[in-house]
C-alpha cells in the first residue's frame, strides 16, 4: 500500500501550485491600487492586514485579511478536489510558505496568520472556526495583533485533538511553530512590554 494516496509527482505539482497561490501579495496590490502608498514604507513594512490597517483604510485591511485567507483556502480545496487529502495538506504548507517567503518579494512576505486561518477553515473547519474565535477573543481582550496570532496558532493544535481532527494535527503543529518563528521579534517586544496595540505603530 503506498504511503501517499497521490504520486510524488502529483504532490510536488500541488506544492508548486500552493506556493504560487500563497505568494500573491494582496496587501501590496490593494494599497497600490487604492493609492494608499508603498506598504513596504508604512509601519512594520509587512504585507499583511495589520500593517495595511496603518494606512488608515479599514476596508483595505479587511479585504487583505479576507483575500490572504481565501488564497489559502482555495489552494487547499482545489488540491483536495483534484488530488486528495495528502495533496491538500502539502498544498496548505506550500501556500503558507509562499505567503511568508514569496520569491518575487525577495522572500520577505507576511507573517501568515490570515493565510493560516484560511487554510485551517478549508482543511478542518471546526478547528478553523475555533482558531478564528480564539484570535478574535484575544484581540478584543488584549488589542494586540501579534498576541492574538500566537494564541490562536498555538491553541489550534489543542483544538485539533479536542474536536477529533487529528489528521491535521502534525501540519497544525508545523504551521504554529512557523508562526511563532515569524513573530520572534514580536515575542521580544511582548516580553519587554513594548508591543503596540492594533492600529498603532510598528508590529
Amino acid at each position: 500500500m503506498p504511503a501517499f494516496e497521490s504520486s510524488i509527482a502529483v504532490l510536488a505539482l500541488w506544492a508548486v501550485i500552493g506556493y504560487l497561490l500563497g505568494t500573491i501579495p494582496f496587501g501590496l496590490i490593494l494599497t497600490k491600487a487604492m493609492g494608499l502608498g508603498n506598504l513596504r514604507e508604512i509601519g512594520s513594512g509587512n504585507i499583511g492586514a495589520t500593517n495595511v490597517l496603518r494606512t488608515g483604510n479599514k476596508g483595505a485591511a479587511a479585504a487583505t485579511l479576507i483575500l490572504d485567507g481565501a488564497k489559502g483556502a482555495v489552494a487547499v480545496l482545489l488540491a483536495r478536489a483534484m488530488a486528495g487529502e495528502d495533496a491538500a495538506q502539502i498544498t496548505a504548507l506550500a501556500a503558507f510558505l509562499g505567503h511568508c517567503y514569496p520569491a518575487w518579494l525577495n522572500f520577505k512576505g507576511g507573517k501568515g496568520v490570515a493565510t493560516f486561518l484560511g487554510l485551517m477553515l478549508a482543511l478542518a473547519w471546526p478547528v478553523g472556526l475555533l482558531a478564528c474565535a480564539t484570535w478574535l477573543a484575544t484581540a478584543v481582550i488584549s488589542r494586540i495583533s501579534s498576541l492574538s496570532a500566537l494564541v490562536a496558532a498555538t491553541w489550534s493544535t489543542l483544538w485539533c485533538l479536542l474536536v477529533g481532527q487529528g489528521q491535521v494535527f502534525v501540519l497544525c503543529v508545523i504551521l504554529a511553530l512557523l508562526i511563532v518563528w515569524r513573530h520572534r521579534e514580536n515575542l521580544a517586544r511582548l516580553k519587554a512590554g513594548t508591543e503596540p496595540r492594533i492600529g498603532k505603530s510598528k508590529t
